[in-house]
C-alpha cells in the first residue's frame, strides 16, 4: 500500500463528502439544493484547474511528481472514473429525490409542454420582449465559421432543414448568462428553464427554416493564468490582465452534452472544438464527454435555493459580538490591556474586524495602516475605511494580490480603486502570492507609538466572514508588531527577511519551524514525556509535512488532524501511522480556519494563520502563523478543536485504504461542530449534548475496522457511510 493518497482523487472524495450533504435528510431541503449546486461548481473550477494542468502535463510528456508517484495519463483515466460515479450519484439524487421533494411543497422546475395556454402566453411575451433581442443565432457552414464558445456558458445546438432543398444546417444558439436561468410561469414558485424557453421558440430565430432538433452543451476551457509566462515582468498589473484575457481562450477540457444528443452533432462538436485548439493539449475525445440528463449547469440551482421558504431553509443566524467588544470603549484600549481573540462567523466581523479598521481611519492618533488584501468583496467597510484614513492624511498602504485565482479582475479593479484615493497598492513579491491576512496599524499612544495588529485565517471579506469559519487575533505585542513590520516592508520595499522574531512566515521559516515543532513532540514522546498534535486545515499535501507526522506517529505522538478536502496522508497504518486520526467536517459553514497545537511536554502552543501544509503555500506564498501566547486564549482554541473532534454529526473519518466513513450519533446524543459554535463561539459550555464527554490529550480515538465510530460514553458503534 502506497503510503500517500492522490492529490486529485481525494479532492473528488471531499467534493463527493459536498454531494452527499444534498443527500442528506436531515439537512432543510433549499439547504441540499445548495449543497448540490455547490458540488456542481466545485468540479467545474477542479476542471478548470486540476484536469487542465495534468492534460497539459500529459502532453508535454511529464514524468510522475511525489508524493504518491501517479503518472499523469493515469490519474486522468482515475479522475473519470471518480467523476462518471459522482455524476451518477448526482443524477439519481436530482431526480429521484430533490425534485420530487420540491414539487410535494408546490415548488417545480417544469417544461414548456407543462404550460398551460395563459402561462405559455405570459413565457412568449417574456421570450419576445427580454430574451429575443439579446440571442444571436450562428450557423456553421462554409461561409460561417465554428463560433467562439466561452468557458462554462450554455449553447443550443439547433439542427434546421431548409424545406427548399431539403440540407440540413447546424447551428449554435447561446443561452445568455445576463438573464436568470429560471423563468417564472405565473404559479408562485413554478419555473421553466431558460433554454426551454429558447429552445421552444428557435423558429423565430430561423424563419422559414424547419427546426429538426436542438440539445444543450457546454464546454469547460483551461482557466488557470500561465504564471510561467510572467517571469519578471515590468508591469506586473498589466501583465495580469493580458493573462485574464486570454484565459478566455484557454484549450478546452471538458464536454458536457444532454442525453439524447445525435451521435453525428457530438461528433461535430468535439472536431471543431478540437480542431479549433492551439494543441497544447490533445483534443478532446468521446471518453472525455459528460452525458448528462436535461438539465445542465446545475450550479445555477444556488439561486433556485435562495427561494423565499424559511421552512426549507437554514434558520436565520446572527453572530453575536466578541465580549471584550461589548461595551463601547475603544478597541484600542481593550487590545492594550490584553490580546482578543475572534471566532466569525460565530462571532461579528463588522464588531470585531470592520470595526478595528474603522477606529483605525477615524483614529486621530493613528499614524499609518497597512495591510494585505487577497479576496474582498463588493464596496465594503474595509474598503471605506482605508479610503476615508487616506483622506484624512494617514499613511496607507495596501498590498493587492493580483493573481488570486478568479478573482484577478476583481483584484485589478480595486488596486486601480485604491490607487485613485492616494493609497500607496502594492502587488507583492516576483514568483510569490501574498496569501497572509494581516493588518497593521501604528497609533501614537500617550507612552508612545505602538503598533496594533490583527492577523486572521480567513480574507477581509464581509461577505466569507458570514460564510466561512475563520480564526483572527488582535493584539499589541510588540515582538509580532514588530516582525509585522518586517513583513511589510519585504513586500512593499525590496529586501530578503528571513528571520522573525515571533512570526511563522512562508517560504522564509514557516516550513522549517513546522517540521521543528512535530519534530520535537516525537523527541518528548521518545523520551516518555507523551506528545500530542492536534492541526486543523484545509488541505494537507506536503510530503515533507507528511513524513515527519508519520515519524512523529512512530514516536508515540497522539495526532488528530482536522482536514476540511485534501488529504494525501494514509491514517491508521500499523508501523507508520497508527497513531493518527483524519476527520473531515462539512456543514452550513465552509471550514476554513488553520489552527497549529503542539503539546510541549505540557507547555501548549497554539498557532493560527493562513497556510495549509501544501507546498505552495510552505514555498510558494506569502503566509502568516502567529502563536497565540495569552493562556486564556489557549483555552478558547482548545474548546473549538475539542468540538471538532467530538462531533458526530459532520464529521467523517479517512480510513487507511482512502476511503471516508461518515460519523453517525448512534444511540449517543448528537453532537454537531457548527450548531454548538453558533451557540458558544468557543465550545466551552460542554461538548454540545446532554452529557460531557472528555477526551484526553493522550488518549487515541477510537475506531473499529469498518470505520464506525465507538462512543467513549458507552462503548456502542455509530454507523459508518458508505464512500463519498
Amino acid at each position: 500500500m502506497m503510503p500517500y493518497l492522490n492529490r486529485e482523487l481525494s479532492w473528488l472524495d471531499f467534493n463527493g463528502r459536498v454531494l452527499a450533504e444534498a443527500s442528506d435528510s436531515r439537512v432543510p431541503l433549499l439547504e441540499r439544493l445548495k449543497f448540490l449546486a455547490i458540488f456542481s461548481s466545485n468540479l467545474d473550477e477542479f476542471y478548470m484547474v486540476r484536469v487542465a494542468g495534468l492534460r497539459r502535463r500529459v502532453a508535454a510528456g511529464a514524468g510522475i511528481e511525489p508524493p504518491d508517484a501517479m503518472p499523469p495519463a493515469e490519474q486522468l483515466l482515475a479522475i473519470n472514473q471518480r467523476v462518471a460515479e459522482l455524476l451518477d450519484q448526482r443524477r439519481t439524487l436530482l431526480r429521484n429525490e430533490l425534485l420530487p421533494a420540491l414539487a410535494e411543497h408546490n415548488i417545480r422546475v417544469v417544461g414548456m409542454n407543462d404550460l398551460t395556454a395563459t402561462e405559455w402566453s405570459l413565457v412568449d411575451r417574456f421570450f419576445e420582449s427580454q430574451v429575443f433581442p439579446v440571442l444571436t443565432p450562428l450557423a456553421v457552414d462554409p461561409g460561417h465559421p465554428f463560433p467562439y464558445i466561452s468557458n462554462l456558458s450554455l449553447s443550443l445546438a439547433v439542427q434546421v432543414r431548409d424545406p427548399v432543398t431539403g440540407a440540413e444546417h447546424f447551428a449554435r444558439v447561446k443561452v445568455p448568462r445576463s438573464l436568470s436561468r429560471w423563468v417564472p410561469i405565473g404559479r408562485k414558485h413554478h419555473f421553466v428553464p431558460l433554454e426551454e424557453v429558447i429552445g421552444a421558440n428557435l423558429g423565430t430565430l430561423f424563419p422559414g427554416m424547419e427546426v429538426v432538433a436542438w440539445h444543450t452543451f457546454r464546454i469547460t476551457r483551461y482557466s488557470d493564468l500561465d504564471l510561467g509566462q510572467m517571469e519578471q515582468p515590468e508591469d506586473l498589473l498589466a501583465s495580469i490582465e493580458q493573462q485574464v484575457f486570454q484565459r478566455r481562450f484557454g484549450e478546452v477540457v471538458r464536454l458536457e452534452v444532454q442525453r439524447g444528443m445525435p451521435d453525428d452533432i457530438r461528433e461535430l462538436l468535439l472536431e471543431e472544438l478540437g480542431a479549433g485548439e492551439q494543441q497544447e493539449i490533445a483534443p478532446l475525445t468521446v471518453e472525455d464527454v459528460d452525458m448528462t440528463d436535461e438539465l445542465l449547469e446545475l450550479g445555477d440551482f444556488m439561486s433556485f435555493a435562495m427561494l423565499d421558504v424559511p421552512e426549507l431553509r437554514d434558520a436565520p443566524f446572527s453572530p453575536r459580538v466578541p465580549e471584550l467588544l461589548r461595551d463601547g470603549r475603544s478597541i484600542f484600549d481593550v487590545i492594550r490591556e490584553r490580546d482578543v481573540l475572534v471566532h466569525h462567523p460565530f462571532e461579528s466581523f463588522s464588531a470585531s474586524v470592520e470595526h478595528f479598521l474603522e477606529s483605525a481611519a477615524a483614529d486621530p492618533q493613528v499614524l499609518a495602516i497597512k495591510l494585505t488584501l487577497y479576496r474582498t468583496s463588493g464596496d465594503t467597510a474595509i474598503v471605506r475605511a482605508l479610503t476615508e484614513a487616506a483622506q484624512r492624511g494617514k499613511q496607507v498602504a495596501v498590498l493587492i494580490e493580483l493573481q488570486a485565482r478568479f478573482d484577478e479582475q476583481n483584484n485589478i479593479a480595486w488596486a486601480r480603486t485604491l490607487e485613485s484615493y492616494g493609497i500607496h497598492v502594492a502587488y507583492g513579491l516576483p514568483g510569490l502570492k501574498t496569501h497572509a491576512k494581516t493588518v497593521l496599524v501604528v497609533r501614537r499612544d500617550v507612552d508612545g507609538i505602538r503598533r496594533y495588529v490583527h492577523i486572521g485565517t480567513g480574507n477581509y471579506n464581509s461577505k466569507t466572514a458570514r460564510l466561512y469559519t475563520d480564526l483572527g487575533l488582535l493584539t499589541c505585542s510588540p515582538s509580532i508588531g514588530a516582525d509585522l513590520s518586517d513583513l511589510f516592508n519585504s513586500l512593499t520595499g525590496v529586501s530578503r527577511q528571513k528571520f522573525y522574531r515571533k512570526l511563522l512566515v512562508a517560504p522564509a521559516n514557516l516550513r522549517e519551524r513546522t517540521v521543528e515543532l512535530i519534530a520535537r513532540e516525537a523527541d518528548h514522546a521518545r523520551a516518555g514525556r507523551g506528545g500530542r498534535i492536534i492541526a486543523k486545515m484545509n488541505a494537507l499535501v506536503d510530503a515533507g509535512i507528511i513524513a515527519a507526522l508519520y515519524s512523529a506517529s512512530q514516536a508515540g505522538v497522539q495526532i488528530d488532524l482536522i482536514i476540511r478536502g485534501i488529504c494525501c496522508l494514509r491514517p491508521g497504518i500499523k508501523g507508520l501511522s497508527e497513531n493518527i486520526r483524519v476527520r473531515s467536517i462539512i456543514g452550513r459553514f465552509l471550514e476554513h480556519s488553520r489552527v497549529l497545537h503542539v503539546g510541549n511536554d505540557g507547555q501548549a502552543e497554539y498557532y493560527i494563520g493562513s497556510a495549509d501544509w501544501m507546498p505552495r503555500n510552505l514555498d510558494r506564498r506569502v503566509e502568516v502563523m502567529v502563536p497565540i501566547e495569552d493562556p486564556l486564549l489557549h483555552r478558547q482554541i482548545r474548546g473549538v478543536l475539542d468540538v471538532c473532534l467530538r462531533d458526530n454529526r459532520q464529521a467523517w473519518e479517512l480510513q487507511s485504504d482512502g476511503t471516508y466513513a461518515r460519523l453517525f450519533p448512534g444511540s449517543d446524543p448528537e453532537r454537531s461542530t457548527q450548531l454548538h459554535l453558533m451557540r458558544d463561539p468557543w465550545g466551552l459550555d460542554g461538548d454540545g449534548s446532554d452529557s460531557e464527554v472528555h477526551i484526553p490529550d493522550s488518549e487515541p480515538s477510537a475506531t473499529v475496522p469498518d470505520g464506525g465510530r465507538i462512543s467513549r460514553k458507552s462503548g456502542k458503534r455509530g454507523k459508518p457511510a458508505k464512500r463519498g
